[in-house]
């Protein structure tokens, strides 16, 4: 059974960042890169355990590895996995964000030694997760996650689903579609990015997404917190690669907003049937609390 960790680059709450480290051990990572993006941020003093590497992005950190820091998080992110990828740490490395979990339908280390040694990248597939108030907190709180729905051949899908926000959601989710990606280590020439790779300048083909691993993407479960990053997504995070959406959302009104958020993001008995219908759910439960209780961090 093949060894893997997880590469990430982290700004959020520090029980977050514990939930993220404790639920990844508890399923078999054998290492997980913690990189800080602000180098004084208190979360980094919480992990003192062997399989745990924390990185404090300061800018000595970014003059000595490339110069200068990346003015967008999204370079920062791709740097800090390519660093980790040249170290070659791991057979493979995956590189996911602290909102996002590995879900394994069989043991990861198995689904990696099983692929051919041809093949240097296995993506995994987003599910977002949808809002239910009716939930106790869980750190990330959600049981029902939302497959995507791209391109033409799932449009009535689509339609059918979120009926006149369908224009506004072209892949079927909120954010990323693109899943996110285990790379196989020691490959020249070869660049890990953000949903994907590159080797010798050209796009690495991806092939399929594994049918044994998804990835549970807590991109919008919470209400709150989602219209608190609104700004920043329509502005210079996900949303302004889908024009249609961010510019619905710009000019919206604060009820409007609500109703988009109840209709496309909330597990309604009604949304969760019309997604049963259409093959495009996974309902599970975490357990993060019990997670961080078993896998002591430092």
């Amino acid at each position: 059974m093949t060894n893997w960790g997880i590469c990430t680059t982290v700004m959020a709450p520090p029980e977050q960042v514990q939930a993220f480290a404790a639920y990844h051990l508890g399923i078999g990572a054998a290492h997980i890169w913690l990189h800080f993006d602000n180098p004084d941020d208190p979360a980094a003093d919480l992990f003192n355990h062997p399989q745990i590497t924390t990185i404090r992005c300061s800018d000595s950190y970014w003059m000595d590895y490339i110069g200068k820091r990346p003015d967008r998080h999204q370079n920062r992110q791709g740097r800090n996995m390519q660093r980790i990828y040249a170290a070659e740490p791991l057979p493979w490395v995956a590189h996911i964000d602290v909102d996002e979990y590995l879900l394994p339908m069989a043991n990861i280390g198995d689904t990696l030694d099983a692929l051919p040694t041809s093949q240097p990248i296995l993506r995994v597939a987003p599910y977002e997760a949808l809002h239910d108030p009716a939930l106790p907190d869980d750190i990330f709180t959600a049981q029902h996650f939302r497959a995507p729905l791209n391109g033409a051949e799932n449009a009535a899908a689509r339609n059918r689903i979120f009926g006149p926000y369908a224009p506004l959601l072209e892949n079927g989710v909120l954010s990323h579609s693109a899943g996110k990606c285990f790379f196989r280590t020691g490959l020249a020439r070869f660049e890990p990015r953000l949903h994907g790779a590159f080797r010798a300048g050209a796009r690495v083909d991806g092939g399929d997404f594994s049918r044994y691993i998804a990835l549970l993407h807590f991109h919008a479960q919470d209400p709150t917190r989602w219209r608190d990053r609104l700004q920043f997504r329509l502005t210079r995070g996900a949303y302004q690669f889908n024009p249609a959406l961010q510019q619905w959302l710009l000019a919206a009104s604060d009820a409007e907003i609500d109703k988009f958020y109840l209709e496309t993001q909330t597990a309604t008995p009604e949304t969760l049937a019309k997604l049963r219908a259409e093959d495009a759910l996974i309902s599970t439960s975490l357990h993060l609390r019990q997670h961080i209780k078993d896998m002591p961090l430092t």
